[in-house]
């Protein structure tokens, strides 16, 4: 059989995709994040930053976006597939029915990450393409004749709706983390098997420092540290 099929056909062929495409997404909010942290540096330190991504690493960015974009398509498409595996193999719930080492992240998992999903698109329109802008600041330039991301981000996160929406998804984002670091490991075979299932520092590390990061931008433009 060939490898493409394993992959595609089998369970774990299906989580083993869903794992490693996952490490790609959390190495990119890893970044994004790290990245989005310069707004409390200033607007000429933010837009620069902005402005050299589209500049001199523009073909960068986009083998970046290709890349994080069919992790995405891959991630997803495998999540419903293996979902509609579990749903043909159980067609009825549990009469009864008590979780032993589950969590509420990996309980939540699908709901979450449809939500995700909802917001990734959100957030391209919003911050990458302008489609949809609240602020009316997404073809705005500053001093230098960059693209005046800071502005955007000040303005845009003065408006409640889209700074509840941002909050929201951040919390899902770090549910979905702490699940994804936690198996993706164990679903490829690098960790061994733990005395204490819920004792994840490393998983809860790495969700709580990404949702962490994302959430003080805009938390700092509503309470003035961002301006």
């Amino acid at each position: 059989m060939r490898l493409e099929h394993v992959l595609i056909d089998s369970t774990i062929g299906k989580k083993v995709v869903m794992a490693t495409t996952g490490i790609v997404g959390v190495a990119f909010v890893v970044v994004h994040a790290a990245g989005n942290l310069q707004a409390f540096a200033g607007k000429e330190k933010l837009n620069a930053y902005s402005a050299l991504l589209h500049g001199p690493l523009a073909e960068l960015l986009w083998i970046a976006r290709v890349v994080l974009v069919a992790a995405v398509v891959l991630h997803v498409g495998m999540a419903v597939a293996l979902w509609g595996r579990s749903r043909a193999a159980r067609p009825e719930g549990y009469a009864t029915w008590k979780p032993q080492a589950s969590t509420f992240a990996s309980r939540t998992i699908r709901i979450g990450g449809a939500a995700l999903l909802a917001f990734i698109v959100f957030h391209i329109l919003h911050f990458t393409t302008g489609t949809i802008d609240p602020a009316g600041l997404a073809d705005a330039q500053d001093a230098a004749g960059h693209r005046d991301i800071h502005g955007n981000i000040v303005g845009s996160f003065h408006i409640g709706w889209v700074t509840a929406i941002y909050i929201v998804a951040m919390f899902a984002l770090g549910l979905h983390l702490y699940h994804g670091v936690w198996s993706s490991p164990r679903t490829l075979g690098h960790a061994r098997p733990s005395p204490n299932p819920l004792r994840r520092p490393l998983a809860t590390g790495v969700a709580v420092a990404v949702w962490l990061a994302f959430t003080l931008v805009p938390v700092g433009v509503v309470v003035g540290l961002i301006r």
